[in-house]
């Protein structure tokens, strides 16, 4: 029996499906957890202080002098500070209680997606199906990682050649400073088995980013990592983590199991078009080149490169009511229905796109037709058509050779600063999706610490580290002008940061609006090769420097002024909620990053507009502070 029933096409992008959030109100989401593993309500880790140097035993041979000492020591100076409440999970690790920890649930594929917050020197390890590790350790800095880095897919420590696994290095280290909050994705396929219990496939991570930026793509992990619950694999096991290498937090721990899709197609058949086709519908007049039944969508059955149409039809066949995600891939254009209605369309001969559609379907059979047509030359036949769900992996309904995976015209354009700084004049979106802002230039460092500067309001307005930008939406076909940072950015404010403010709850200008404020361009600094910005601000010059500390982990901003005696002139240093730590820094933005001032006047902190604000007010002295992430 078909069943035709209304269909809800929902938003796009795979946030729509609910995930399951582990509660931190509480542990009972967890195996008998030990004692070390406790709910807070925040924990402030010191970045300047090695939390082991604070757990190791007491050495033997001190005198009780040196024991009162150093427990005295201690007491004073501590790298971590534990606030009571929700939310957040710790990990309160010494050497006498070091458990690991174990989710009461199991699973097999899964989606998994967290925040850690990594204390100096600290390690820890995600292992799913409580086998294989994902680390995470304090790797703060590192150039060249390796797979005992963050993120890195650990080793095992088997002795016998056939079970030895060596472990995955990451893509690159986008990991934040110690006490920052970083937050990491995972799309892990577990083991498959056939109904013997022979493994069929390897365990594999699908994806996994840091801080947004993939670190792992379908790499395959053979054998269980160091530190398993057991060395055999299965299609199910516990989440666990790591308790015995160093305190660590979590919070915002959410999940997605997957299982297989059990949606299937049924009564599927095309019929192929030739021609040079310009729009969708002009196969609507057009007769078709041959008629057939099939398997599975595949474009390969034009037989042709170019000039084609294609129409497949047949049902959709739905175990259950649910939202249902379709991939559709494609090369040229398409139009897509269900039970008659438009799912989705683009009425083009040469375009390329995989575009995702959500839509909420009843149990039942569900009509589909499926059309394509292409007239470009330069890009080569591609249809594919994938159906998941919130609790389903994408189950593929083309063949291989219709979509392969990663298919890609564009050869990426990439720009590296290698033996001396690169600047790069284009546009850039804010926080890659808000304002995009127009007078921006980048400028990457040979230490691989860029950022991004906007000279219409003379302000450092992001950060990264790694190699420099990609190029292609500025440079590719026609371009946008724009261009993208290449690694994890952390973004500042918009609009100028220097103001002349009536009183301390005055909101600073926004850019271009004081016509006092003059950008001038910038010259080259001839000891480093970095800009130096220049601009004019109520008859004042401004120079602003940019550049990484000595040991290159983060950036220094330096701005100094060509007159002194002004008065009630103010700097911005960051925008957002700020909280002074021990050591005189700034810790800004919930653990997002840190703010350390060098020289200049003592900050204020204010709140204006419903925001908060670091300021420093200006005398003519340099102003020199550090932003740490």
């Amino acid at each position: 029996m078909k069943i035709k029933l209304s269909i809800l096409l929902l938003f796009s992008g795979f946030s729509m499906f609910s995930q399951e959030q582990l509660s931190l109100e509480n542990l009972n989401d967890f195996k008998d957890p030990s004692s070390n593993w406790k709910i807070v309500g925040d924990v402030v880790a010191d970045r300047n202080i090695t939390v082991h140097t604070h757990q190791d035993p007491e050495p033997i041979n001190l005198s009780k002098k040196e024991k009162r000492k150093q427990k005295k020591s201690k007491e004073t100076i501590h790298p971590i500070h534990v606030e009571p409440g929700t939310g957040v999970l710790y990990n309160d690790y010494s050497f006498t209680q070091k458990d690991h920890l174990l989710s009461q649930w199991e699973h097999g594929d899964i989606k998994l997606e967290m925040e850690i917050l990594i204390p100096n020197g600290s390690n820890s390890g995600i292992y799913l199906q409580g086998r294989y590790e994902l680390q995470i350790k304090d790797s703060w800095g590192v150039q060249n990682p390796t797979s005992s880095d963050f993120g890195g897919i650990h080793r095992n420590w088997e002795q016998e050649p056939s079970k030895v696994f060596l472990g995955i290095t990451p893509l690159s280290n986008p990991a934040k400073a110690p006490g920052l909050w970083q937050k990491i994705k995972i799309h892990f396929e577990a083991p498959k088995f056939n109904d013997k219990g022979e493994k069929i496939a390897n365990a594999k991570f699908v994806s996994v980013e840091l801080n947004d930026v993939l670190i792992h793509s379908n790499v395959e992990v053979p054998l269980p990592t160091g530190g398993p619950i057991s060395a055999e694999e299965t299609a199910m096991g516990p989440l666990m983590i790591q308790g015995d290498h160093g305190p660590m937090a979590f919070r915002n721990i959410k999940y997605q199991l997957l299982g297989e899709s059990n949606v299937t197609l049924s009564n599927l058949s095309y019929i192929t078009y030739k021609g040079n086709f310009k729009g969708l519908e002009e196969l609507e007049t057009a007769n078709g080149t041959r008629e057939k039944s099939a398997k599975l969508i595949d474009i390969t059955v034009i037989n042709e490169e170019d000039h084609y149409g294609i129409v497949y039809k047949g049902e959709i066949n739905v175990p259950k009511a649910d939202d249902y995600v379709f991939s559709i891939g494609y090369t040229g254009g398409i139009h897509f229905t269900i039970d008659g209605k438009n799912i989705a369309t683009n009425n083009s001969s040469e375009s390329q796109e995989n575009l995702e559609k959500f839509v909420s379907l009843t149990a039942g059979d569900h009509e589909f037709t499926l059309t394509n047509i292409k007239s470009a030359g330069w890009r080569a036949p591609r249809l594919g058509l994938s159906i998941g769900t919130a609790h389903t992996n994408p189950k593929a309904f083309h063949a291989y050779d219709s979509y392969p995976p990663n298919i890609s015209s564009v050869s990426p354009i990439l720009v590296n600063a290698e033996a001396k700084p690169r600047m790069l004049r284009g546009f850039v979106a804010f926080k890659g999706k808000e304002k995009r802002l127009s007078h921006t230039i980048g400028v990457g460092t040979p230490e691989g610490i860029n950022f991004v500067y906007d000279m219409g309001s003379e302000n450092l307005v992001g950060m990264w580290r790694g190699t420099f930008v990609d190029a292609t939406p500025m440079w590719h076909n026609r371009g946008d002008g724009s261009f993208k940072p290449n690694g994890s950015v952390q973004w500042t404010f918009l609009n100028q940061p220097l103001a002349a403010l009536s009183d301390l709850q005055s909101p600073f200008p926004k850019t271009g609006s004081s016509p006092e404020f003059k950008s001038g361009g910038y010259t080259l600094n001839p000891a480093n090769g970095l800009p130096i910005f220049k601009y004019t601000y109520k008859g004042v010059e401004v120079e602003n420097k940019v550049y990484p500390n000595d040991n290159n982990t983060h950036l220094i901003n330096e701005v100094n002024f060509s007159k002194t005696g002004e008065s009630n002139w103010y700097y911005k240093i960051a925008s957002g909620k700020a909280k002074k730590l021990a050591d005189g820094s700034f810790d800004v933005n919930d653990h997002q990053f840190y703010v350390n001032v060098l020289s200049g006047q003592e900050p204020i902190i204010r709140e204006v507009n419903d925001e908060s604000e670091i300021i420093i007010p200006v005398d003519g002295s340099t102003i020199k502070y550090e932003i740490i992430w």
